[in-house]
C-alpha cells in the first residue's frame, strides 16, 4: 500500500515481472494517444469533479486507499487512462481484462490470484474491466466475491449506463463515478503537451496554425482520443518524421479536415463531420425527411449517439429559441432517454426530437443575443450596479445609498415599470435580444416592443418635463 504522505504527484514505484504496474507507452510506433497515457495523476487531465482537489477519491488516494469502481463515460474521456495512473499511485498489480473474452475461468483466476497474493504478501490487486457491460450476469457475479472481501480492486469501464448494465449486486459494492467530455481547455492541454512533448509527442517538430487549433479542439468534441488521433495522422500525411529533423511541419485546417476523413469510424470513409454538417442543415432548413435520413446515417455507421443528441440540444437554442419554446425540452429529453434506454429503442425519441426539430419556426436571436451580450460584457464588463439595484438585504445598506429608489414591480398594476433602469450607466437605448415574428416568438416580441415603447414614452415625457435625464437618458453603447 502506498505511503500515506506519499505526495500525489510522485509516481510510485514500478514492480517487474508478475506484479508489474501499468508501465508508461514508449514511443516507438505507438499511436499518439497511446504513447501520451497519463503516468501520474499531476499528467491526468480533466474530470476535476472526480479526481480533483477536495474530491472524495483524492482523499482516500491520499491515505493510499482505492476501492472497487465503475467509471462511466463516453468514449475517450479518460476512462482506462485514469484507471491506470489509479492502479500505479497505490503500486497494485494491474490485471486488464478484456469483457469480450474473458470467461469465468479466466475471472476466477484472477480472483484467487488477487487472494493469494493479498494474503501471502498483502499486494493490491486492480482488475480493470473495459466495456464491463458487455459481461453477462455470470460473469458479473463471478467477481463478487473477490471484489466482497477485498482481494481484488475492481474497476469497470463503461459507455452505457451502469444502472442497466451492471448487476446490482456488483454495482452496490463498487463507487460509481462518471466522467464528462473533456472541454475545450482540456483538449487544447492535451493537444499542446503532445505537440512540445519530448519523449513520447513531436517534441515541437510539428505545429498547428491557430484557425487548426480551434477546429481540432471543435472536431474532438471533449474526445482526447479523437482529437490525438487526427493530430497524430494529420502530422504523418505530412511528412513527419520520428527520427528527428531540423524544420517544423505546421498543420492548418485543411491538414487535419484530411486526416479527419481517415480517423473517423465511417464504415462508408465519408466524413461523418460532414454528416453533421447536412444534419444540422437540414435541421435549420426545415427538411424533417433530410434530418431523419442524415441522423440514421450516422448512427448506422457507428457515430456516438450522444454527439447527435448534444448537437440537437445546441440547435434548439441557437437555431430554434423562442420560437418554439417546447424545442429544448423535447432535445434534452431526447438526450435523457438516450442515457437512460441506450440503443438500439433510443432511436425512436432521438428520431422524434429530430422530427420535432426539422419542423419548428426557426429564429436565432438567441444566439444574436448571446454574441450581443458578450460584446458588452467585453466592452462594460465593470460597469458598477446602479444603486437602487443594489443589495439592500444587510444592515447599514441604505447609508451606503444601497436599494434606495428601487420600485418593485408586482406593486403595480402592470407588473412593468417604465422609469426604472436596469442596465449599468451608458448603455442608453441599447438592445441585446431582438424577437424574430416567428412562431411562439412573434406574441414575444409584441408584448417587448410595447414594454420597450413604454420606456421610450417615459424618458420622452421625463424630457418634455426638464427633469434632469437619468443615467439611462445618457450615451449609447458603442
Amino acid at each position: 500500500m502506498a505511503d500515506p504522505e506519499l505526495s500525489l504527484s510522485e509516481p510510485p514505484r514500478v514492480a517487474t515481472g508478475e506484479d508489474a504496474s501499468p508501465a508508461p507507452a514508449q514511443h516507438g510506433h505507438q499511436p499518439l494517444a497511446a504513447r501520451m497515457r497519463p503516468r501520474s495523476l499531476d499528467e491526468y487531465v480533466g474530470q476535476s469533479h472526480v479526481i480533483g482537489d477536495g474530491t472524495a477519491l483524492r482523499r482516500a488516494l491520499a491515505q493510499g486507499l482505492l476501492r472497487s469502481l465503475i467509471l462511466f463515460g463516453p468514449p475517450g474521456v479518460g476512462k482506462t487512462s485514469l484507471a491506470r495512473v489509479l492502479a500505479r499511485h497505490v503500486d497494485a498489480v494491474w490485471i486488464e481484462v478484456s469483457a469480450v473474452s474473458a470467461g469465468v475461468k479466466d475471472l476466477r483466476r484472477h480472483v484467487e490470484e488477487g487472494r493469494a497474493r493479498y494474503e501471502m504478501r498483502q499486494r493490491q490487486t486492480v482488475l480493470f474491466v473495459d466495456e464491463i457491460h458487455r459481461f453477462s450476469t455470470t460473469q458479473q457475479d463471478a467477481l463478487l466475491p473477490g471484489v466482497e472481501a477485498g482481494w481484488v480492486t475492481l474497476i469497470g469501464a463503461t459507455t452505457e449506463n451502469p444502472f442497466f448494465e451492471v448487476t446490482a449486486p456488483l454495482l452496490s459494492r463498487c463507487q460509481l463515478l462518471r466522467l464528462e467530455p473533456l472541454t475545450p481547455t482540456d483538449i487544447r492541454q492535451l493537444i499542446t503537451h503532445a505537440l512540445t512533448d519530448a519523449e513520447r509527442g513531436f517534441a515541437g517538430q510539428v505545429a498547428l496554425t491557430d484557425d487548426a487549433y480551434t477546429y481540432l479542439i471543435d472536431i474532438a468534441d471533449g474526445d482526447a482520443r479523437a482529437a490525438l488521433t487526427a493530430l497524430d495522422i494529420a502530422a504523418i500525411a505530412a511528412g513527419f518524421n520520428p527520427e528527428g529533423t531540423d524544420d517544423t511541419i505546421t498543420i492548418d485546417v485543411d491538414g487535419l479536415t484530411q486526416a479527419q476523413r481517415r480517423f473517423r469510424y465511417d464504415k462508408a470513409q465519408d466524413s461523418h463531420y460532414d454528416q453533421a454538417s447536412a444534419f444540422i442543415k437540414s435541421l435549420r432548413g426545415s427538411d424533417p425527411d433530410a434530418a431523419v435520413y442524415w441522423m440514421l446515417r450516422m448512427l448506422e455507421s457507428g457515430e456516438d449517439p450522444r454527439f447527435i443528441a448534444r448537437r440537437m440540444v445546441i440547435f434548439a437554442s441557437e437555431d430554434i429559441g423562442l420560437a418554439d419554446r417546447g424545442a429544448l425540452p423535447v432535445a434534452t429529453a431526447a438526450f435523457d432517454a438516450l442515457t437512460f434506454v441506450g440503443l438500439p429503442e433510443a432511436r425512436y425519441a432521438l428520431t422524434h426530437a429530430a422530427i420535432a426539430l426539422a419542423t419548428a419556426p426557426k429564429s436565432n436571436s438567441v444566439a444574436r443575443a448571446l454574441y450581443a451580450g458578450l460584446n458588452a460584457v467585453n466592452k462594460h464588463g465593470n460597469a458598477a450596479v446602479p444603486d437602487h439595484l443594489r443589495d439592500a438585504h444587510y444592515k447599514g445598506a441604505k447609508t451606503l445609498n444601497a436599494g434606495v429608489g428601487y420600485k418593485y414591480p408586482h406593486d403595480h398594476p402592470s407588473g412593468f415599470i417604465a422609469e426604472q433602469q436596469y442596465l449599468p450607466d451608458g448603455f442608453g437605448n441599447v438592445r441585446l435580444y431582438e424577437p424574430s415574428e416567428h412562431g411562439h416568438e412573434a406574441a414575444v416580441k409584441a408584448r417587448l416592443d410595447g414594454l420597450r415603447a413604454s420606456v421610450r414614452d417615459a424618458h420622452t415625457a421625463r424630457r418634455q418635463n426638464q427633469t434632469p435625464p437619468t443615467a439611462a437618458d445618457k450615451g449609447e453603447l458603442s
